[in-house]
């Protein structure tokens, strides 16, 4: 999947994924996108405030999706964003509690408040706070990976 622009309607079909799972689950919406079209939410997703990102649903996940709030938080390009395992986003310390985090998620189909340490591609530390992590479902109620939003972030 290439990076969210005009010439592909912002991955309207994924951002479509993240807003319907999310409402879905956490039973409101992740932007205000009643009045707008698929690409404009697309867009207003990609161009958000607050951190956005998704990962497969392989054993050992990829992410497949962060808007530009997410890429500039873990300070790397959609292409190596994309291409990264999920895990790498936390310390190895840290990837046990992530990985309870994630079968919680998976368990009751979304968390509310999560915190935790997370790492940049530079290394640099950071915790997130706030967060809500859900589970994404396609149209034929397939489990197709999971996502979080966050706004909170504290440099470590």
């Amino acid at each position: 999947m290439d990076r969210p622009s005009p010439a592909n309607d912002y991955q309207r079909d994924h951002a479509r994924l993240l807003l319907t799972s999310f409402r879905r689950f956490v039973g409101r919406s992740l932007i205000d996108d009643d009045s707008v079209s698929d690409i404009e939410c697309a867009k207003h997703l990609f161009q958000a405030p607050f951190v956005v990102v998704s990962h497969n649903a392989d054993d050992d996940p990829i992410l497949t999706y962060g808007n530009e709030a997410a890429l500039r938080l873990w300070e790397t390009d959609w292409e190596s964003l994309t291409q990264m395992p999920s895990r790498l986003t936390a310390e190895p310390v840290h990837r046990d509690e992530r990985a309870r985090l994630l079968r919680a998620t998976e368990e009751n189909g979304f968390i509310d408040d999560y915190s935790g340490i997370r790492i940049s591609a530079t290394g640099r530390r950071f915790r997130i706070s706030g967060a809500i992590v859900w589970t994404l479902v396609d149209d034929d109620g397939r489990r197709v990976g999971q996502a979080a939003k966050f706004d909170r972030v504290d440099p470590l």
